[in-house]
């Protein structure tokens, strides 16, 4: 990509918070080199210091050399850009989670566990790969898109506390610093090919709609929440400014009526909306209460009902 001139695409200037420029520098540099398109994020954060981000990401090294310039920047790697499907494996917060079935009769603790029980289901190893582990304790995994497909963004889709990143998406990259601790970059060595089993469960038909129990006309199945959830993330990570906080409130309302009727967890709900809100670069707080606003109204109104 060429560099832009355009002063819109400049940074914000924000103060550095314990992080030199230089090492940040060096590693989006790093991630260039290697093919990544990336584009600053805000210091200390996952929240992008740019407008407009899918279209300004670079491998372009004179501008990134302008960009990290200006302050301490985390990196964001555009996975659409870049050629990417990253596999966001998370871990449950503590004490707020419990594992649902059917992975809980398994074992599994995290989304690595359910990724693993998963390939085994379908008679295929993960082929190693690039991958990042974050201050979390999860783990990104690096893959290429499959020829003649575009994957977007899921959250859930292949199972529980996996989310993936593909067109209109992006991830913090190795070596930026959120919490005093960095995401790093365990396995380096050229994206592997996605298998196919997990193309086909992004890409093949929708799950037949779900029935409502006998006895409970109101209740929904963990497949049309779960379908509701991808769709509706899926929706906010493609606002446009200008829209951004009014479709956040709709979104919240939106799953706040799923949750009410049986078929979503309510803090899923808010930590995901919070998440997709982060990404698209909205305030923490602001964010915050829109989606309890727009929660709290939904789940008076369960789906299903008038």
């Amino acid at each position: 990509m060429n560099p832009t001139k355009d002063r819109r695409a400049r940074p914000r200037r924000i103060g550095a918070r314990g992080e030199g420029p230089d090492r940040l520098a060096r590693s989006a540099h790093w991630h260039a080199a290697r093919g990544l398109a990336v584009f600053p994020l805000r210091p200390g954060s996952k929240t992008p210091a740019i407008e407009d981000w899918p279209h300004q990401a670079t491998t372009d090294p004179e501008q990134l050399t302008r960009w990290w310039r200006e302050a301490p920047y985390n990196i964001g790697v555009a996975t659409g850009p870049s050629g990417l499907l990253v596999i966001d494996l998370d871990r449950p917060k503590h004490g707020s989670e419990t594992v649902p079935e059917p992975w809980h009769s398994r074992g599994a603790t995290c989304g690595r566990d359910v990724l693993d029980q998963l390939a085994d289901d379908a008679d295929q190893a993960m082929p190693r790969t690039w991958t990042v582990t974050t201050p979390s304790g999860g783990r990104h995994l690096y893959y290429r898109q499959p020829d003649g497909t575009e994957l977007g963004n899921t959250a859930g889709r292949l199972g529980w506390k996996i989310d993936t990143r593909g067109h209109g998406g992006y991830v913090v990259g190795a070596g930026s610093v959120l919490g005093g601790q960095r995401y790093r970059a365990d396995v380096i060595r050229r994206p592997a090919t996605l298998p196919d089993w997990v193309i086909l469960a992004l890409t093949g038909p929708d799950a037949p709609p779900i029935t409502r129990p006998a006895g409970n006309p109101r209740r929904f199945g963990a497949a049309y929440g779960l379908k509701a959830l991808t769709g509706q993330l899926e929706h906010l990570l493609s606002s446009t400014p200008g829209r951004r906080n009014h479709d956040l409130n709709g979104s919240a309302y939106a799953l706040g009526r799923v949750a009410a009727a049986g078929a979503l967890d309510a803090q899923t709900v808010r930590d995901e909306l919070l998440s997709a809100a982060l990404r698209i670069g909205l305030g923490r707080r602001e964010a915050q209460r829109t989606i309890e606003s727009g929660l709290s109204a939904g789940l008076r109104r369960p789906r299903g009902t008038t």
